[in-house]
């Protein structure tokens, strides 16, 4: 079988969503291919419970729709799924739900991009052919997990964070996090709030806020330069928590916004983790050094008995798995060339979204530049 349209989307997260949607809105013709049975699902199968948006909804709507009025300021997780539910069904997008991308190629004969597909209810290959390629599988396509030493011997469970729901079944155990990103800081509470003997592993300085310092903080960029923004996010922050070395967290000597807009890198927006460290229900401990069958030695020379390892070590993109004729716009980690421009455009109309490292307000700009740079080629 095979299909043609003038734009092939692989993914239908928010980005997938966002990219056809200002497609439809232009009238340009584009199929949506996604691996799983539904839309968003890594917001629908792979998120824990209790999971908010971290960023107030105005940035992180999607394009040429709001938040509902009544939504509250903090999205929650089903808040933002329903909302994704609308969103497609606003925009009539219909993706091709269960078809997992084998191979992508652009085929410079006839200028097209063709995309190898396996229908996982059929079990028959399909074809899809477009003069447009975008890649919207986006940054986090598939949990990452690194190779400590030991890991395989480990007898307890062991899971990515993505597998996470809830620390319900985790009550009264002793539970290891590995990460101290927003993922890895809040499953650490929600384990606590459970009853759960937690532990968290900082490797690294991380900025901690809460949501209304970062609103705030957001809010000066538009008037202040970067540093000066950074240097009173910093000051809050030690105004609120202190000195938080003793307990195992360090600041990062650059400011918070500079990290992001560099490194891509997110403050840590505190929830309740940062009490519950000081009052010792949540313990810090340092990098791993080894992992044993019942219990992990960490960098300070400590060995400590855990049931459970849940890991909140982020993802990596699948990106060069599939694609073929992606080097104009991807390295070897399947990410966008540090250094390009524009780093959602390629060549031979190739493009990606969700990449920018900016959350789901990156995600729309994404698919606001894409599909206008798409309807100037066309005319």
């Amino acid at each position: 079988m095979k299909r043609y349209a003038t734009v092939v989307i692989v993914g239908a997260g928010p980005a997938g969503l966002a990219t056809s949607a200002c497609l439809n809105r232009l009238s340009i013709p584009n199929i949506v291919l996604e691996r799983e049975d539904c839309n968003g699902s890594l917001w629908k199968k792979k998120t824990y419970e209790r999971l908010n948006l971290h960023l107030p909804k105005h940035l992180c709507q999607l394009p040429h729709m709001p938040f509902p009025l009544n939504e509250p300021t903090f999205v929650s997780k089903n808040g933002f799924i329903q909302y994704l539910d609308s969103y497609a069904s606003t925009f009539k997008v219909y993706p091709m739900y269960n078809r997992t991308v084998e191979n992508a190629w652009f085929e410079k004969e006839g200028s097209m991009w063709h995309v190898v597909v396996k229908n996982k209810v059929t079990s028959c290959a399909e074809e899809y052919v477009g003069e447009y390629l975008v890649v919207a599988t986006g940054e986090n396509s598939q949990g990452f997990i690194p190779n400590f030493t030991g890991l395989e011997e480990f007898k307890g469970e062991g899971i990515h964070s993505s597998e996470y729901e809830s620390g319900k079944c985790f009550a009264d155990k002793d539970v290891l996090v590995v990460g101290c990103g927003n993922s890895g800081m809040e499953i650490a509470y929600d384990l606590s709030s459970w009853d759960a003997r937690t532990s968290i592993v900082v490797r690294s300085p991380v900025h901690v806020f809460t949501k209304e310092m970062v609103r705030f903080g957001m809010r000066l960029l538009k008037y202040l330069p970067c540093n000066l923004v950074d240097n009173t996010m910093v000051m809050l922050s030690k105004l609120k928590y202190g000195d938080l070395t003793g307990y195992g967290l360090e600041r990062p000597t650059r400011g918070p916004f500079y990290l992001k807009k560099i490194m891509g890198r997110s403050p840590v927006i505190d929830v309740g983790t940062i009490d519950k460290i000081k009052d010792g229900s949540i313990q810090v401990l340092p990098s791993i050094t080894k992992i044993n069958e019942k219990s992990v030695e960490f960098a300070n020379g400590k060995i400590k008995r855990f049931d459970a390892i849940i890991f909140a070590t982020g993802y990596k993109s699948t990106v060069k798995k599939w694609l073929k004729d992606g080097g104009s716009l991807f390295n070897e980690d399947g990410m966008p060339k540090p250094g390009n421009q524009s780093q959602w455009k390629g060549e031979n109309g190739l493009y990606c979204a969700g990449f920018s490292k900016n959350g789901l307000f990156g995600i729309s700009n994404d698919a606001q530049n894409i599909a206008d740079d798409i309807k100037k080629a066309l005319e």
